[in-house]
């Protein structure tokens, strides 16, 4: 028995032909797919109108007719009657950051706080999408430093970056204003030191202990060491090493060798472990970040440390222990899992010793190539 198989239908060219010739709509871009309407309303005004797909605009452009017809009077600026406010765009927009960040919770719980904040200054709040101007930017600007820092307003600044950039690529609106960040933010540079640090980890209950101590010897975000799993950690061959799966970046996904003191400490969790997460709270999953800054927070107050001492030290000391060990700016970015070699290199400070060093090597290593100059080359010069 033969079968038939189905045709493969293609729209034909006269159809295409006819589309672009349809009295009242157009494409303004030619093949971009997205379809205008023109018309004449009530009053003679001619009127241009971006809908979308060319049925779609074929549809309202009938529609403004028949309404021309009838005298129905339309509203002065078309496009602001369906433009959404900041606070009505607000429902899509975190929708599309849960999908986009699903693996991440703390993230989804960052936008929709900073999109809270946003919205809390009622100017901006019911501002259209399309007047969101600089303007207005620096009146909510004004408004927030007043009560908080810098660093607090530059990330409600940067949530409504993206925000409106998500706005452009739905095509809601076309243009985003410039939104810059505000200078002199304060970050946060306390370096533990080594005294600090035996007091520090005797001090530390667990898992707080154990978890700072590979955040110490591995320079893991908070987040990526809470997140890893056994399947994360090898502790064979040699030293051993835990692997990151998923972080702030895709330069977050690295391998990072343990310290000695690391591996001891993981192969006796290792024993006693009943969860899947390598800091685990028993069968109930891994603990959350603000768990573990709460217990740290008492740690840090019980002995006298400062308010800057964040989790996220132990990372800046182990780059900056790194970068006082001579490693090069490359190697501290694929370690830590930096974004750009440009935050690497404010951990290497070269000193004249290590540039004479570097020079040295360099010497050797042109010998070995080309072999050991000769007595005669020597005393000749050449």
């Amino acid at each position: 028995m033969e079968t038939e198989t189905p045709a493969i239908t293609k729209e034909p060219t006269a159809t295409r032909s006819r589309r672009r010739k349809a009295r009242g709509v157009f494409e303004k871009v030619h093949n971009s797919g997205i379809w205008w309407c023109e018309y004449f309303d009530a009053t003679g005004r001619r009127r241009r109108e971006k809908v979308g797909t060319w049925a779609a605009a074929r549809d309202l452009y009938l529609k403004r007719k028949n309404e021309a017809r009838e005298g129905k009077k339309l509203p002065e600026n078309l496009r602001k009657v369906n433009m959404p406010t900041l606070q009505g765009f607000k429902p899509r927009f975190t929708e599309a950051i849960k999908v986009q960040c699903a693996r991440k919770p703390q993230t989804v719980r960052f936008y929709n706080q900073q999109m809270m904040a946003l919205i809390e200054f009622a100017p901006l709040a019911d501002a259209r999408l399309s007047d969101i101007d600089e303007a207005l930017i620096q009146a909510f600007i004004e408004h927030r430093a007043s009560a908080t820092s810098t660093a607090t307003v530059n990330r409600a600044l940067a949530t409504l970056r993206r925000a409106l950039r998500l706005a452009q690529r739905w095509r809601v609106i076309d243009r985003i204003p410039q939104i810059r960040l505000l200078a002199g933010e304060h970050q946060r540079e306390f370096v533990l030191s080594r005294e600090q640090e035996e007091r520090y980890l005797a001090a530390c209950p667990q898992p707080l202990k154990d978890a700072t101590m590979l955040m110490l010897d591995t320079g893991l975000r908070v987040g990526e060491a809470l997140a890893l799993e056994w399947r994360d950690v090898r502790l064979s061959p040699e030293s051993g090493y835990v692997q990151v799966r998923e972080g702030k970046s895709r330069y977050a996904r690295r391998s990072v060798p343990l310290t000695s003191r690391s591996r001891t400490m993981l192969e006796g969790r290792r024993k006693t472990a009943r969860s899947l997460a390598v800091f685990g709270e028993d069968t109930n999953g891994p603990m959350i970040n603000t768990s573990l800054a709460h217990v740290h927070a008492k740690v840090r107050g019980k002995l006298g440390f400062p308010a800057e001492f964040v989790l996220h030290s132990l990372r800046h000391t182990f780059c900056t222990r790194l970068g006082e060990a001579g490693t090069e700016a490359f190697l501290i970015q694929r370690l830590a899992g930096h974004h750009s070699v440009t935050v690497s290199e404010r951990y290497v400070h070269p000193t004249p010793e290590s540039a004479v060093l570097a020079i040295r090597r360099l010497d050797a290593a042109n010998k070995g190539v080309s072999g050991t100059p000769s007595a005669t080359t020597t005393a000749t010069g050449t």
